[in-house]
């Protein structure tokens, strides 16, 4: 019996991709050892996410790094840095913005359920282009940077993007209008490890803030995420989101190397990130996950899990009316090995989104956005050789006993 089952919970295989709504990728052994192991003792925070700043900046080619609590987290903590910079005063009133520079210029097509976590700060979102145009790739319809820099005022706090295939503007556009007015360009790159180059890309082509999810290609807590980018901006995401100092001001002495003292007024109170405080496990957790992911380990486990689906393929087209085919890596989530299974249902007497019903009732969940297309899509992130049996055995038996 699993921890779970004593709880009355039934643990499922996850094939659907590190969500969030089944609790993110599965950690490697060497990750939970650590968060266990980091249990077990004390630590000053402010110290240990001095010390996570410096692994972070050496991953990410960032001049400073915070372990938050997921990447929605790194976002609102990004927007907050870059609305309140040093200014203490301006961090007691958020999420009243009034008479502060609180415009977040996106564009239109970019602007989803994720934002929320931009406007939690009391920033407006400054939406630019057209933004009922249809999806398309014409001229016309797409966002251009000239879109962005018409809405450049005195009120912009920052310029937000989305990293995903077919994004528009170019992100080099992005950040030539940006350098052109001196303003913080966030980036939100949640899903986009691996490759490992997605780690500093952004930071190299001269993004201000990255938010990256630590829970999903990293493999490290669930609950953990990575905000990385310009000092200054990191230290005022920090004290907004750590215990605030309990000694006087003249007497605070926060890590010099993280948070530099001399540029606030005064010692900062419980900011607007109190409530998405990171435990010291999970901070442990997600920088022992970092340093375990290379481009070595990730290839050897790219060629495994490869190997994995590709069997899979075989075995699946041994079934009339099955075809498989694997996945460009600019459209599978976090870019690990990911197989599509399209189900004939003429032929087979089933139709996709009734295999995925079928095997959700095997406990084994699988993606069922493309149903419509009769595609069922698998995830590998999670799996390994014995699981890919499984997944490959419940397929073939839901699907064959389905057969007119």
């Amino acid at each position: 019996m699993t921890v779970y089952e004593k709880f009355g919970v039934r643990p499922i295989i996850n094939v659907d991709g590190p969500l969030t709504k089944y609790g993110g990728a599965i950690m490697e052994k060497e990750t939970v050892e650590a968060m266990n192991e980091a249990a077990k003792y004390s630590v000053p925070l402010e110290q240990l996410q001095a010390a996570a700043s410096k692994v972070i900046a050496e991953k990410t080619h960032a001049q400073a790094g915070l372990v938050t609590s997921g990447a929605c987290a790194a976002l609102t903590l990004a927007t907050a840095a870059c609305i309140c910079g040093y200014d203490v005063a301006r961090m007691d009133r958020l999420p009243d913005t009034a008479d502060m520079p609180n415009e977040v210029i996106m564009p239109c097509r970019q602007i989803g359920k994720y934002t929320h976590a931009i406007r939690a700060t009391g920033a407006k979102i400054i939406g630019v282009g057209i933004a009922d145009a249809p999806d398309t790739s014409l001229t016309a319809y797409m966002t251009n940077k000239w879109h962005i820099e018409s809405m450049i005022t005195e009120r912009t706090a920052a310029i937000a993007y989305v990293v995903k295939a077919g994004t528009q503007p170019p992100f080099e556009d992005v950040i030539g209008v940006a350098k052109k007015y001196s303003v913080p360009v966030i980036v939100d790159a949640a899903p986009e490890i691996p490759p490992v180059e997605n780690l500093y890309r952004f930071i190299d082509m001269g993004a201000d803030l990255v938010c990256i999810s630590g829970g999903k290609g990293i493999r490290g807590p669930q609950n953990s995420g990575i905000l990385c980018g310009r000092k200054d901006l990191i230290a005022s995401a920090a004290v907004q989101m750590l215990e605030a100092p309990t000694e006087p001001y003249d007497k605070w002495n926060p890590p010099d190397s993280f948070i530099s003292k001399e540029r606030f007024r005064g010692a900062p109170t419980h900011g607007i990130g109190r409530s998405m405080k990171v435990s010291k496990e999970s901070i442990i957790g997600l920088l022992t996950a970092l340093q375990r992911f290379t481009a070595e380990r990730f290839e050897a486990k790219d060629i495994a899990l490869t190997r994995s689906l590709q069997k899979m393929k075989t075995e699946l087209e041994r079934i009339p009316g099955i075809t498989a085919a694997f996945v460009e890596r600019q459209y599978c989530l976090c870019s690990y090995p990911t197989l599509d299974v399209k189900v004939d249902e003429r032929i087979t007497g089933i139709c996709a989104a009734e295999v995925c019903s079928r095997m959700r009732a095997k406990d084994i969940c699988l993606r069922d956005n493309y149903v419509d297309q009769g595609i069922v899509r698998v995830y590998s992130i999670n799996m390994n050789e014995e699981i890919a049996e499984r997944v490959c055995a419940a397929l073939t038996e839901t699907i064959s006993s389905a057969r007119p």
